[in-house]
């Protein structure tokens, strides 16, 4: 704790140099594509584009003002919504307002507030609102995970934030106390400004590193891929929260994304890490999750208002999803409360 506390220490001092003796230079908008290890104090621009040919073009800037070096702002309706997108910059991000369902790699599941996640660069993401005319609102900071310099990441002490940031296309969610003390932080960092941002910053990561209570939602997720694959995506997304609660078939999705059923399934296999029907099997037991919390519904008619017909078989895919059954999902949710 001692070397940690040292090394918070040393870097209020070099910021604090390279504040004062580092003039402030503005950077065009093809700084996105690299970041240089020396821009404490600089003016950074990070633009996040999502082209969509088969939709609306969705295009969000984040603006990181001179005086800093990394994003933290609040996003409130109808600045909260975003499509399926990625983006070059490690996102740690508190929920404030709203609940819905979140996609993070391969993974689907509910959001709340207070919820926490922290998701690696270049993780696509989307966290979609329960309903269009909820208010959903976020605290969401935005880092490049060298914006301090490879050779601060190498330090001895930086090791566990260095295996943090550096393991991989993970997305995580934070759980109980950990997630209560990191919402805070975050939250009080949209209203601090100079050293303490980084400070803080720092701290919040150093917490999550040496900590273990938090839950791995997706792992090593694949990102490769092109701008036409990520805007059928997004439509595969939007057709399939649309319409889960209904009966879909291959056929019907296939068309919706221009394409013949095999080639379907081989795309959004290679693309998302799982068949279809499995995707669509999460989305549905998601939306059985937040029924079983949120509501004293008997359990067979949260089956039937899940998009589903049968109650083995809704039983049977639930146990598979969240390995235990429905009644003991909804007892384990209400004995938490």
């Amino acid at each position: 704790m001692l070397s940690y506390q040292f090394l918070v220490i040393l870097l209020n001092y070099l910021v604090n140099i390279a504040v004062l003796k580092e003039p402030l230079m503005p950077v065009s908008i093809n700084y996105f594509k690299h970041a240089s290890s020396n821009f404490i104090g600089k003016t950074r621009l990070v633009t996040i584009v999502q082209k969509n040919t088969l939709m609306d073009t969705l295009i969000q800037k984040i603006y990181i003002e001179e005086q800093y070096s990394f994003a933290c702002r609040k996003y409130r309706t109808p600045k909260f919504e975003t499509n399926w997108h990625k983006h070059e910059e490690c996102e740690l991000i508190v929920i404030t307002e709203g609940h819905g369902t979140v996609l993070v790699g391969d993974y689907i599941g509910e959001y709340k507030k207070g919820d926490v996640f922290l998701l690696a660069s270049n993780l696509p993401h989307w966290f979609r609102k329960s309903h269009q005319k909820m208010i959903g609102c976020a605290v969401v900071i935005h880092f490049l995970k060298d914006f301090w310099g490879t050779q601060f990441l190498h330090l001895p002490e930086m090791k566990k934030i260095t295996q943090l940031l550096e393991s991989g296309n993970n997305g995580v969610q934070l759980q109980h106390s950990l997630q209560r003390k990191i919402a805070d932080g975050i939250e009080q960092m949209e209203k601090t400004t100079g050293i303490s941002r980084i400070q803080q910053l720092l701290d919040i990561l150093h917490q999550i590193s040496i900590s273990k209570q938090y839950t791995i939602v997706t792992k090593a997720f694949d990102t490769t891929g092109d701008n036409k694959g990520d805007s059928t995506i997004d439509r595969i997304f939007t057709y399939s929260f649309k319409h889960f609660l209904e009966p879909i078939t291959l056929s019907a999705v296939a068309s919706e994304a221009s394409m013949s059923i095999p080639t379907f399934c081989r795309f959004f296999k290679r693309n998302i890490k799982k068949s279809y029907f499995d995707f669509l099997k999460e989305l549905r037991i998601a939306h059985a999750c937040k029924l079983l919390r949120e509501s004293n519904d008997a359990i067979i008619d949260i089956c039937y208002s899940s998009g589903y017909n049968s109650w083995a078989h809704f039983s049977k895919q639930f146990k598979v999803v969240k390995e235990m059954t429905p009644n003991q999902y909804r007892k384990q949710f209400k004995s938490a409360d």
